[in-house]
């Protein structure tokens, strides 16, 4: 193509033209190596989430991005390797129950996971709260994790995706995550370079999620399956409730203690440990230890059960620099610093009829658990612990949840917005579904 002219690009996806593929990879190009900056990509990041992008331009997007960095090679490591994607939500710490619970079953897992974006956790961010735990893992280092442990979770080096790693950052602070083409191209551009043979693809739905609508999850869990096939990667994806938080914890240390009691077996029967196990049976089945998810689901109950699951996440830690006592400690990992420790009280009496996700994950930011800028460090401690979630019984005087944080942030205004993101009722509501459907190339599957 001719030299590159970045605002007639930007002029062109503001009108609502599309663009080819070799000007979405010049643009890409230009952007990895330094050439356009961050106000220009902005720009046209801000075009392509009012106007969207096809079917076409996404998959010209992911791979521009793929082809900015090396593609992992795992060929070398035993079995079929199987990894996983969350597309993120308040509380979502499934990603360190379950690598090492899938590892466990016989399943090695390669992922790259990423930081907080907008008003959900990142993955990274959340097990940095272990001391010591390393997420900077050089291409060598992680292919041999998986070889020797079964399992790795790493930040995306310098060497994979560059392309995705300044823009995930860049969509983060210029409000244009919540878009179908550009969420696929970021999750896919990395997954597709992590080396995995296949993949299971987490996609939430609710006031919690990035897709609000049953409808939008489904176009992206249609786009994300349909990205992996043209790359020959057989892909699932499941679609999961993110209209409450998941799991009772929300922030960096508290949710890593919630891993922690997960692995121990603590929460069997709760919507984290219904999605949990969901996705390891389809892991399972991909990854040809199970005949049927069904079968790798019991697979990876009697895998927690036996205590397999935190012995390899034992193992995981310790191979990434994470201090191991801390997965036997009764409280939240030590930092060194003063924790804030505030109840919130109910107020009310009768049930939980709702907990809204979105506001949660709001106060946890309120509290320094995200980032508002790309640049911003995030307090380890945190966020929010023993969440009462809808279903569970109040009284006046109860505590709806616990502050935590090593800052001093407005307490006081973070208590009135957990209290406002509950409501109440006189009897229990009926449970909602953690898990609703799954998708394949042969199409949906009710759960």
């Amino acid at each position: 193509m001719s030299e590159l002219n970045p605002v007639s690009l930007i002029a062109a996806k503001r009108d609502g033209q599309a663009l080819s593929d070799a000007e979405l990879k010049g643009l890409i190009d230009a952007y990895t190596q330094g050439t356009v900056p961050d106000y220009q990509m902005s720009a046209f990041l801000m075009a392509a989430y009012l106007n969207g992008l096809s079917a076409t331009e996404a998959a010209a997007l992911t791979d521009a991005m793929l082809a900015s960095g090396t593609h992992i090679d795992l060929s070398d490591v035993p079995g079929t390797k199987v990894g996983k994607h969350s597309t993120g939500g308040v509380g979502d710490k499934v990603s360190p129950i379950l690598v090492p619970l899938v590892a466990s079953c016989g399943v090695p897992v390669a992922k790259l996971s990423g930081r907080g974006l907008g008003h959900t956790g990142g993955t990274l961010d959340k097990l940095e709260a272990i001391p010591g735990f390393r997420t900077d893992l050089s291409v060598e280092q992680y292919r041999e994790q998986v070889a020797s442990v079964g399992g790795v979770i790493s930040g995306q080096t310098g060497e994979v995706a560059p392309a995705d790693k300044k823009l995930y950052a860049l969509r983060d602070v210029t409000a244009t995550v919540e878009s179908i083409p550009l969420i696929a191209a970021s999750i896919m551009s990395k997954k597709l370079a992590e080396g995995n043979d296949a993949l299971v693809l987490d996609v939430k739905c609710g006031r919690g999620a990035f897709m609000k609508t049953e409808p939008e999850a489904r176009r992206l869990a249609e786009t994300l399956v349909g990205i992996a096939a043209r790359h020959d990667t057989p892909g699932v994806a499941v679609l999961t409730n993110m209209d409450v938080p998941l799991g009772r914890a929300v922030g960096n240390g508290p949710e890593i203690r919630e891993v922690i009691e997960c692995l121990r077996g603590e929460h069997e029967e709760s919507a984290l440990m219904q999605v949990v196990y969901r996705l390891a049976g389809e892991m399972s089945a991909l990854g040809g230890v199970a005949e049927t998810p069904a079968e790798g689901i019991a697979a990876a109950r009697a895998a927690v059960e036996r205590g397999d699951a935190l012995e390899r996440f034992r193992r995981l830690v310790a191979a990434q620099g994470g201090e191991v006592s801390v997965l036997d400690a009764s409280d939240t990992p030590p930092h060194g610093a003063p924790v804030a420790d505030v109840p919130v009280p109910a107020g009310a009496e009768g049930y939980v009829a709702d907990l809204d996700a979105y506001a949660i994950g709001e106060a946890a930011m309120r509290l320094g658990a995200g980032r508002q800028a790309k640049e911003e460090p995030v307090d380890p401690v945190a966020g929010l612990s023993g969440l009462k979630k809808p279903g569970d019984a109040v009284a006046p005087g109860d505590v709806l949840a616990r502050l935590h944080t090593g800052g001093t942030p407005n307490i006081e205004a973070v208590k009135e917005r957990v209290q406002r993101a509950y409501t109440f009722s006189e009897s229990a509501p009926p449970s909602a579904p953690a898990v609703y459907a799954r998708h394949t190339q042969a199409g949906w599957t009710s759960l």
